[in-house]
This record gives structure tokens, C-alpha cells and sequence, in this order.
């Protein structure tokens, strides 16, 4: 099929689902504030947005000088209670920027690159999306990527829309009818998680990596005597004496690098052990990477980096991405703040979550402890011992096998069938 699949840079929450759909449609994502799709005006302003986005979110999260800017933060991404059920419809203020953005102009791009090539629009990010609807564009696939959003995901003008929803979760099922739009127009299809650590409709490759994960998760066997039936439906678990590798990741804007300062003490014994494994994603940035080797440094672990430490560093986005991808496959225990990764539990791998970064990462917090993938990381300073106990009574191997179960992993296909056939639809309406 023809389609435009198109995001944004802010952080990597947008980029990773989009890249996901991309890969298997043969297209490269494309950037909403960079060309074909966004003219010098439009990138411009684009760029303003994301250095303020990028440093509210490195200041948020440190102590005590952070506490007014995460108030900030907080407040622009604020969502309303969802219950009592009620209509949420009315325009909120970011819902009249991106309109008076859209009267100026903004969006108009975006529409002559799609209909010039007959492109259906697939994004990952709400801007796209809305404006392309209000400048009249009829082929919008819209994918949702937190658990729970604010108004301006919603059309603007709400009769007419023709933008279609793929959810992530009921939640946003449920709030986007609350912000008015048409039940016909949205669809519970979960996250689209990357093919390669799926592997198909089958789930083979995700089975393949949740059976060794499990296997290093459970050391005494507590998980498997207490789910020996259900395992018996799985696969045997094979024999390992790896260590448990945990991964701790920062978000694209860089945020709390400086937590590895906190939990590095704690945890430098099952380092030099060699009981634990521990990877640093500093993703593409070289500050963080500088921060990660001087905390390392402090910590007299140094000398681990190559046996039980690794970081991640790649500056170009694309390679770390597939780098990415890839030390998730061996990844037992994934350590972030509750952004688009709590998705990734679906994979099999539990979450433990640091402090969540505006409203919409509290919402995923919660519906990744109720879905019961993810613990809370409480003081970092004792991560070494609360590992060990966590991995002594089975609960990790337990959060690993609800995410397994309980979060869907097949998204990525459900989603491509039905953009294939709706954009198929579409143009035989067209044709008539």
C-alpha cells in the first residue's frame, strides 16, 4: 500500500512505534517538523517546541529545582479524571493552539505531500493527524502510544473527522469517546512492538527470548513451582547460571541520567560478582554518556565496563534503535521512566519503573502495576538487595510471564491489516 508514516523526534516515544510500522511497510518514517513535510517556518517553530520540551524534561527531574518545572510540566499534559463518565469534548488550550496554528497555515504541507504522491497518512504523533483532518484530508491513521491522553489527540472540528484511532489500551478506548469521537473510529490494537523481537503472528522469536529470561529470573525455582501448570503449556525452560542483566534506559530528552548515581553503589557488589549484568542506554546522546562513565568513575566500577557493565551509546538514531532492539532480546529486567516502554512488557520482560514525567506517564505507571508487569523502583540506594529478593521469590519471573499474557504482542500486525484494508476501502470510495 501507499502510505506516509510520520512522526516526530520528541523523546522516542513516537519514533519507536512508527519505525516499527515502517520496517514492515518498506518506507522510512518521515518527520513532521522536517522537510518534504514541513517548510522553514514550520521547522523553525517545530524546534523552538522541542528544546523547551527537551529541557523541561532534564529539569523536572532533579530535586528540589525541578519540583516547578515538573508543576509546569504537569499542568501543560495535565488529563482530566475519567470518571464519572462525562463529556470531555470541549476544546482544551492545546486544542486551541493547534487550531490557531491550523488557520495560519500549519498542517497545509503535510496535506499537498500526501495527496500529490495518493499516500495514506499513518502517524504516531496527534499533530499530524488533527491538522491534516482540518485542512480536509480523508486517509488518517492515527496510533495512540500512552495508555491515556489529553484532549488535543482529539479532532478538532469532531463531526466531520475522518481520522481513525488504533488504541493501546481500553483506557484510551474509553477517553477518546469521552473527547467525542465516534466509536466506529477507534480500534483496540495495543502497541506495535518490533517485528524482530516478535518474529511473526506465532510469537516465535518472543517465545524463544521469554523462555531464557524466565529461566534467569527464577534462580530458586519459586516462579516455577508456583506456576508449574501453566508453564506446562509453554515450553521447558532451559538450564542457565547467567546472571540476571538489567537494563536501565533514559528517555530521549536525556532525563534522569543522574539517577544511576543513586543505585550504582548498591549494586557494584553483584557487579563484581558477576551476579549481575548491567547496561547504561544513553541512546544518542553524548552528555548522558559522558554522565554514565563519570558516575561509573565515582563508583570505582570502571573497571567492569566490557565484563558486567556495558553502556549504550550510538549517535545515529536509526543504528541505536536496531541496537536497541537488539539488548532487549537479552534483557531480564528493564529499568525507565513509565513512557511508551511500559508497552514493551508484552514482550515478556518486567518493568520497574522510576518516576513518571508529566500526567500521561503517572497514567501508564498505573496501568502497568494494575496489569501487574511493573514495580515500582522505591529508594534506589538499596536496588542491590531488593534485587536479590525480588529474583529469590520468583516475582520478577511472575511480572515477566504477566506481560507476557496479559499485554498484547501482536499489535504490530493487527495494525498493518488494518491499514491495509481501510486504506483499500478508502480508495474504492474515491474511485466511485
Amino acid at each position: 500500500m501507499n502510505a506516509a508514516v510520520v512522526a516526530i523526534d520528541m523523546g522516542y516515544g513516537h519514533l519507536r512505534p512508527a519505525r516499527s510500522i515502517a520496517n514492515q511497510l518498506g518506507v522510512s518514517v518521515l518527520h513532521a517538523d522536517r522537510a518534504p513535510l514541513a517548510d522553514a517556518e514550520e521547522r523553525s517553530r517545530w524546534s523552538a517546541i522541542r528544546r523547551f520540551y527537551e529541557n523541561v524534561s532534564r529539569v523536572s527531574s532533579l530535586p528540589v529545582v525541578g519540583q516547578p518545572v515538573r508543576m509546569l510540566l504537569e499542568s501543560l499534559t495535565d488529563i482530566p479524571h475519567l470518571h464519572p463518565f462525562r463529556d470531555l469534548s470541549s476544546p482544551n488550550l492545546g486544542t486551541r493552539m493547534l487550531e490557531r496554528a491550523a488557520r495560519r497555515g500549519l498542517g497545509q504541507s503535510i496535506v499537498s505531500h500526501l495527496q500529490e504522491r495518493d499516500l495514506a497518512l499513518v502517524t504516531t504523533f496527534y499533530s499530524p493527524a488533527v491538522l491534516a483532518d482540518f485542512h480536509g484530508y480523508d486517509r488518517i491513521f492515527c496510533v495512540v502510544t500512552d495508555s491515556d491522553v489529553n484532549r488535543v489527540w482529539a479532532p478538532i472540528t469532531l463531526g466531520s473527522s475522518k481520522i481513525h484511532y488504533f488504541a493501546p489500551s481500553g483506557r484510551v478506548v474509553r477517553r477518546l469517546r469521552a473527547y467525542g469521537v465516534n466509536k466506529d473510529s477507534i480500534e483496540l490494537t495495543g502497541f506495535p512492538l518490533p517485528h524482530g523481537l516478535v518474529g511473526g503472528v506465532d510469537a516465535p522469536v518472543l517465545r524463544r527470548n521469554l523462555a531464557a529470561r524466565l529461566a534467569r529470573l527464577d534462580p530458586k525455582h519459586a516462579f516455577r513451582e508456583q506456576f508449574r501448570e501453566d508453564l506446562a503449556a509453554f515450553e521447558p525452560l532451559p538450564k542457565s547460571s547467567a546472571p540476571v542483566h538489567v537494563v536501565f534506559a533514559v528517555g530521549g530528552a536525556g532525563a534522569q541520567a543522574e539517577l544511576p548515581a543513586l543505585f550504582l553503589p548498591g549494586l557494584a557488589a553483584l557487579l563484581r560478582d558477576g551476579r549481575a549484568r548491567l547496561t547504561l542506554v544513553a541512546g544518542v546522546r553524548p552528555e548522558v554518556l559522558a554522565t554514565f562513565q563519570a558516575q561509573l568513575e565515582r563508583t570505582r566500577l570502571t573497571n567492569e565496563l566490557g565484563r558486567s557493565v556495558e553502556i549504550l551509546f550510538e549517535p545515529q538514531l536509526d543504528t541505536y534503535f536496531d541496537r536497541f532492539d537488539e539488548l532487549l532480546a537479552h534483557t531480564d529486567v528493564l529499568w525507565t521512566k513509565p513512557s511508551e516502554m511500559v508497552f514493551y512488557a508484552g514482550l515478556g520482560i518486567p518493568l520497574l519503573l522510576s518516576d513518571p514525567i508529566g500526567v500521561h506517564e503517572s497514567y501508564n505507571l498505573r496501568f502497568a502495576r494494575e496489569s501487574g508487569v511493573a514495580l515500582k523502583q522505591r529508594n534506589p540506594r538499596v536496588i542491590g538487595d531488593r534485587l536479590q529478593e525480588l529474583l529469590d521469590d520468583g516475582h520478577l519471573a511472575a511480572a515477566a510471564w504477566a506481560g507476557s499474557k496479559r499485554m498484547p504482542h501482536l499489535d504490530l500486525y493487527r495494525i498493518l491489516e488494518r491499514i491495509a484494508g481501510g486504506h483499500e476501502r478508502d480508495r474504492s470510495v474515491a474511485a466511485q
